[in-house]
């Protein structure tokens, strides 16, 4: 089961697996954000199998992705893309030899197609903190290199926290363009993590990523909701909240690339929510000192 109480889930207001290694002291926020940490690593790491677990259709893509991305997704392996819980499709064109860093990489998924995208002189980091997905990843970053024809992996994953990324070996001013799948909303310090993203962007850089949002503030049973809180749902941020965080951090602009709709199949989940709307929405935000 994903947690048979809720003290680790954060409150509307503070709102952003077993057998890793905790969070270190000095990173923590606070006993319940340590607590978050351990039971999204349990949920993503040992309660979902395969898409086929998930009770909403929040972290699936519901639209078809662009035909390149189509045809990068065929070399990806099997095991990857069974394990795939993302809500959009964060993968710009045109960014041959650039850097990315993939925030909470889950499987992989997306990285092996950035890796195929940015071409051999390009490099791609994949970030997450649950040791299972870690093991999937990097099983078949050899065999995929081959596959790509390239003389050495371009691709390389790390284990740790979208909190703390400098802990994870991200430098400041390093990566050209940061991409995430419907995993900033698990985070108990959203803005922390918004932050750390701007820090770690060369200038000129951006944030290119989808996630779930919603159309109010979620009432206060439906944040502390195990499964809509693992599901994207519970974490899930007005978006009208998520600029303001945006503009805190540095990001003065940013700008709408596509809106989907999703529905939650559960009718007791369904009630939690009451007239709350949800959208996967990707979001481009560039770090741009001189707006």
């Amino acid at each position: 089961r994903f947690g048979s109480s809720y003290p680790w889930l954060p409150t509307a207001r503070s709102l952003g697996t077993r057998g890793s290694t905790p969070l270190p002291n000095a990173m923590a926020t606070d006993s319940a954000d340590n607590a978050v940490y351990s039971n999204v690593k349990e949920y993503y790491g040992e309660v979902l199998k395969s898409t086929n677990d998930l009770k909403t259709s929040a972290c699936c893509t519901l639209k078809a992705p662009h035909p390149t991305i189509t045809k990068a997704l065929k070399q990806v392996p099997k095991e990857i893309q069974d394990k795939y819980y993302g809500c959009g499709t964060p993968l710009p064109f045109g960014i041959d030899g650039l850097t990315v860093l993939d925030l909470g990489s889950g499987s992989g998924r997306d990285c092996y197609v950035a890796a195929a995208l940015v071409g051999e002189k390009g490099c791609v980091y994949g970030l997450d903190m649950t040791p299972n997905q870690l093991q999937v990843a990097e099983a078949h970053v050899e065999a995929y290199t081959k596959t790509l024809g390239y003389a050495k992996p371009n691709l390389q994953f790390k284990q740790g926290y979208m909190e703390f990324l400098s802990k994870a070996g991200i430098e400041p001013n390093s990566i050209d363009i940061v991409i995430s799948n419907c995993v900033i909303n698990l985070s108990p310090n959203k803005k922390l993590v918004m932050q750390e993203v701007y820090n770690c962007l060369r200038e000129g850089g951006e944030l290119y990523f989808s996630d779930v949002y919603c159309s109010r503030r979620l009432p206060e049973n439906a944040v502390k909701d195990p499964v809509l809180f693992g599901e994207c749902i519970g974490g899930a941020l007005y978006t009208e909240d998520f600029k303001r965080i945006c503009r805190s951090v540095g990001f003065e602009d940013p700008r709408v690339l596509s809106v989907t709709p999703f529905e939650i199949y559960d009718e007791k989940l369904k009630d939690l929510v009451g007239e709350a709307q949800f959208y996967s929405i990707t979001y481009r935000c560039f770090k741009l000192p001189s707006l």
